[in-house]
């Protein structure tokens, strides 16, 4: 199954595709749009054009496990998404994750620029690499 992960973000938000056998993650793009509703739109024509089955958005929780603000906005977004995309939306912890792409960009001197338009697409696949790995666990 194809899966798209979406790292939704006020400005950018990156989006990251499973293979068919879901074993890797790749980055995809990073889209750029500060409207909620033309944002919701393009994430659902990436996840036609990709062939997505399944949607992973994540869920930006507080280090405690509890959902401020910005978790409850997300939710309200994920909603949107699953019913302009007719496709299931699940959404899981983003913790750390775009902590965790800035340091892996550090590790390969990604900088300025490039860096911006990058790091977005990065936490993407971490979400989508640690849902996969849940999924690999629980069968």
């Amino acid at each position: 199954m194809i899966i798209m992960s979406v790292d939704l973000g006020k400005a950018r938000t990156g989006i990251a595709l499973s293979d068919k056998g879901e074993a890797f993650a790749f980055p995809k793009q990073v889209i750029t749009e500060y409207n909620e509703e033309k944002l919701v739109a393009k994430i659902a024509a990436a996840a036609k054009e990709y062939g997505a089955e399944l949607i992973v958005a994540g869920l930006p929780k507080n280090m405690d496990g509890s959902e401020g603000f910005r978790a409850e906005e997300c939710r309200a977004v994920a909603a949107k998404i699953a019913e302009a995309a007719n496709i299931e939306v699940v959404l899981w912890d983003e913790r750390c994750t775009t902590v965790s792409a800035h340091t892996v960009l550090n590790m390969n001197d990604t900088r300025g620029k490039k860096r911006k338009q990058t790091v977005d697409a990065v936490a993407a696949v971490m979400i989508l690499e640690d849902y996969l790995g849940f999924r690999k666990n629980s069968k």
